[in-house]
């Protein structure tokens, strides 16, 4: 599949599926421990800072992180998913864009966080896009990534009550870090967890943080 089709493929999921994902996934982050995780990436950064969601869908986490003090803005693929953002946290900034093509000025942000949207990427656009990271984060910049750990490809044709045709990626943390550090985003924080409730796979939270040079 050719960049522009993965690319409309994303945005056409989720727009179709924007009014049932807010539904069905409330503002409430579950379970308790990756609430622990957003607690501790916003202690890290601290407050006052500019941050930045990549993937932020109807806007959840991104609010969720605005709560505990951070300075904190989303971006989103799917215009759908972005107005119901806007519509249910009209006090926080949501824009349309690609994490593949990052909007934000070089060394712009003390923080990006990346809260399970990597999935959805071919997994050799990765080191490309931590590179787009790691320009967009200032010298000492923190980077939160969750993913679904593991390395199979899980083809979605059904979401939310809706027909979708949708790749999810399931990724191996090791890798990841690799590829981070590569990128001049060395991982200084791996947490895993077992699958909760409906989840078939482990949990992986990676904290990465931008060298000074």
């Amino acid at each position: 599949m050719t960049e522009t089709g993965w690319l409309t493929e994303i945005r056409t999921a989720y727009d179709t599926v924007a009014e049932d994902y807010a539904r069905v996934l409330p503002g409430v982050v579950e379970p308790p421990l990756d609430r622990a995780v957003l607690t501790a990436y916003a202690e890290t950064v601290g407050p006052g800072r500019p941050v930045l969601e990549v993937g932020c869908g109807t806007g959840r986490v991104t609010a969720h992180l605005h709560h505990l003090g951070l300075d904190i803005a989303g971006v989103d693929l799917s215009p759908g998913m972005v107005a119901v953002a806007r519509r249910t946290y009209p006090e926080l900034r949501f824009e349309v864009g690609s994490m593949t093509e990052l909007a934000a000025p070089d060394a712009s942000l003390a923080g990006l966080v990346a809260w399970y949207s990597l999935i959805h990427l071919p997994p050799e656009l990765l080191p490309g896009v931590f590179a787009g990271f790691r320009r967009a984060l200032a010298p000492g910049g923190h980077l939160l990534l969750a993913v679904k750990a593991g390395d199979r490809l899980d083809r979605r044709e059904q979401a939310y009550g809706h027909r979708v045709g949708l790749d999810v990626h399931w990724l191996p943390p090791e890798r990841l870090a690799g590829q981070l550090a590569a990128a001049g985003l060395p991982v200084w924080a791996t947490l895993i967890r077992e699958p909760v409730g409906t989840e078939r796979q482990r949990q992986a939270f990676l904290l990465a943080q931008r060298q000074a040079a």
